[in-house]
């Protein structure tokens, strides 16, 4: 049986929301390959180099973040089979988007990999895009195919539970990844929705990512964390981030949908984790109004573990995705 840890609401800890940014590419829109002038679907957070990656569950584009917090820069991914590169209803194709809903920064020899992965949530779902920087070239860009890897995570009940959903993941130095099991399905077969985390040797997956005939890697250390109640909605982890030798984690409070959409939110908190066990926060802005949205993606502002940013999608395909600033106050470090 997975341990588990009960997060409590820790009225010593602050999140206040400083400004907006909502997310435009500097290149603007470019037809040829059906991208829009702004970011969309943004749903993890990552830093790579000096800048941020934010990745989108229904479009094959990664955006680069300036420091300044300028305009993005955009990496096209490679489209589908049908040359698509973008899917949602106006496309007839929104089941076959990727749904890239966690990203990562593993560190290499000479450069660095940015690692997206699909929730695992159904069919289609279950691939990783590996981006690979070294030196100042553009990146060598890679598709894996892994449904075997998916069904492993899926099998494992105590990590997910009713329904696959991997929402984020962490690399933890010197060969760690976890990954965070978003809670918010329904009951089914007897088994309910989790909350969990679970960690990897990222060599191991690597291994197996590049040699896919091998057996997949296993899950080790699973937790399971009842995160607690928001408005009466149940709140679940949507990312996470690492902060010296504690966890900074979002999570959103969200109704499951009768028809598996998206249901009514209430919306998001910010909390840690740490050897005294997990805390949370409320989000507030600056006249103390709460903070309704849901979070997807989270990460560090770079050099600043009391500065984050996260990113909201309001699932609206005509909008662009919003980043937000928020600082930290009280014990956050434990």
């Amino acid at each position: 049986m997975a341990q588990q840890i009960v997060a409590r609401q820790d009225p010593a800890l602050g999140a206040h929301i400083l400004r907006r940014i909502p997310l435009y590419y500097e290149e603007g829109a470019d037809p040829a390959t059906e991208r829009p002038a702004f970011v969309r679907a943004g749903s993890s957070l990552a830093p790579i180099g000096d800048r941020t990656a934010v990745i989108g569950d229904d479009a094959r584009f990664v955006a680069l973040l300036p420091a300044d917090g300028g305009k993005a820069s955009c990496i096209p991914l490679p489209a589908d089979r049908h040359g698509h590169h973008v899917f949602d209803e106006a496309h007839h194709n929104k089941r076959l988007k990727l749904d890239l809903e966690a990203c990562v920064t593993i560190p290499m020899d000479g450069g660095e990999r940015l690692v997206a992965m699909g929730s695992g949530s159904g069919p289609g779902r279950e691939q990783f895009v590996v981006l690979t920087w070294t030196g100042d070239v553009e990146p060598e860009i890679a598709l894996f195919d892994v449904p075997a890897f998916y069904a492993a995570l899926r099998d494992e009940h105590a990590f997910s539970g009713s329904e696959l959903n991997v929402e984020g993941a962490v690399y933890l130095s010197p060969d760690t990844l976890r990954l965070y099991q978003r809670g918010n399905g329904r009951p089914r077969d007897g088994l309910r929705a989790v909350n969990t985390t679970g960690d990897l040797r990222w060599s191991e997956l690597w291994e197996y990512l590049t040699h896919p005939d091998i057996a997949p890697p296993h899950l080790s250390n699973i937790v399971e964390y009842d995160l607690g109640m928001l408005d009466g909605v149940r709140l679940t982890f949507s990312d996470a981030e690492p902060s010296g030798e504690a966890i900074v984690y979002s999570a959103s409070a969200e109704e499951p949908a009768d028809n598996g959409g998206d249901g009514r939110v209430a919306g998001s908190v910010l909390g840690v984790i740490d050897g005294s066990g997990a805390r949370w926060a409320t989000l507030t802005y600056r006249d103390g109004t709460a903070f309704r949205g849901k979070i997807e993606g989270l990460s560090f502002v770079q050099g600043n573990n009391h500065l984050v940013q996260f990113v909201v999608d309001e699932d609206d395909s005509e909008k662009p995705s919003d980043l937000y600033e928020a600082e930290l106050t009280g014990p956050w470090d434990g």
